[in-house]
């Protein structure tokens, strides 16, 4: 979960909940303390990552580190800084909901380098389908959270059709992005980060260790 997705509330224990996030449907426990109450957002991390801040200077204590994609009440604005319930967000790393991201390829190389970690849907940790969903999401564009229902968006390109950018390819328990004829970018355990690699060369490596051939093409 990042900071203002929307959940409900299912069952509570011993000072932890059992959520279901309104964004994707996924279920799971988290600690009581990490939910709270609030405006509604009004703008969302546009930038790969931003800081909320105690005051609105550069010097002041950082209260925490947001990923793109948070989503964060703006109530007012102090010079280049937005004021939010929790702190203080440079105004430049924002973007009003609804003044969307246009190229879910472009939102995936803003992340190139960030590291792989199973499940993760954040700036700080991403797998294959997390950065496809946090590509579309930021484009304004649902997406289910794992790669087998991602399968199902779009359209299946033909076999004599040629991939372009922004098509999404799929392995078993595997999605990449279309970065151009040659590459694509996917979040991938081979290094262990946001990555581009060949097409080809992709291909075959995931061949080659078990992970057999490309089940399906997708154009959104």
């Amino acid at each position: 979960l990042l900071m203002g997705d929307a959940v409900t509330v299912i069952d509570r224990e011993k000072g932890h909940v059992f959520v279901m996030s309104a964004k994707d449907g996924y279920c799971g426990w988290t600690a009581e303390s990490e939910l709270g109450q609030g405006p509604s957002p009004t703008h969302w991390v546009a930038s790969p990552g931003t800081h909320l801040y105690t005051e609105p200077q550069v010097q002041a204590p950082e209260k925490m580190a947001l990923s793109l994609g948070s989503r964060l009440a703006v109530v007012g604005s102090w010079g280049a800084w937005a004021n939010t319930p929790h702190g203080f967000v440079p105004l430049r790393h924002l973007r009003t909901l609804g003044d969307w991201a246009e190229d879910p390829v472009a939102v995936a190389e803003s992340l190139v380098g960030t590291p792989y970690l199973w499940g993760g849907n954040s700036r700080f940790g991403l797998d294959c389908s997390g950065l496809v969903q946090m590509s579309l999401h930021c484009c304004g564009r649902p997406c289910p959270g794992d790669s087998d229902m991602q399968m199902s968006l779009g359209r299946q390109l033909p076999a004599n059709e040629p991939m372009k950018r922004g098509d999404l390819i799929f392995w078993k328990g595997h999605v990449a992005l279309i970065a151009d004829r040659d590459r694509i970018i996917h979040a991938n355990g081979h290094t262990m980060s946001v990555a581009y690699e060949g097409i080809k060369d992709a291909a075959a490596r995931i061949s080659a260790g078990g992970g057999g051939i490309v089940l399906t093409r997708q154009r959104l």
